[in-house]
């Protein structure tokens, strides 16, 4: 399930330029999930890291780094 929630919301990031840019505004991959969360995408960070293969380390810059988004 949650990696049909990870398509989804990277599927509605690239149409919805609202939506990126609200979540290109978390601080952090906690914070991002929350709002995700907020937005209708139910997943949980380790979920989010396992389905975008990145680390806590790599997930500190920007996330409109983070391909798809």
């Amino acid at each position: 399930m949650a990696r049909e929630e990870v398509v989804r919301l990277f599927r509605a990031a690239q149409a919805n330029p609202g939506l990126k840019e609200q979540l290109n505004q978390a601080p952090n991959p906690e914070a991002f999930v929350k709002m995700a969360a907020e937005c209708g995408y139910n997943f949980t960070l380790e979920e989010w890291q396992e389905m975008t293969r990145f680390s806590v380390e790599e997930l500190e810059g920007e996330l409109s780094e983070i391909p798809g988004i």
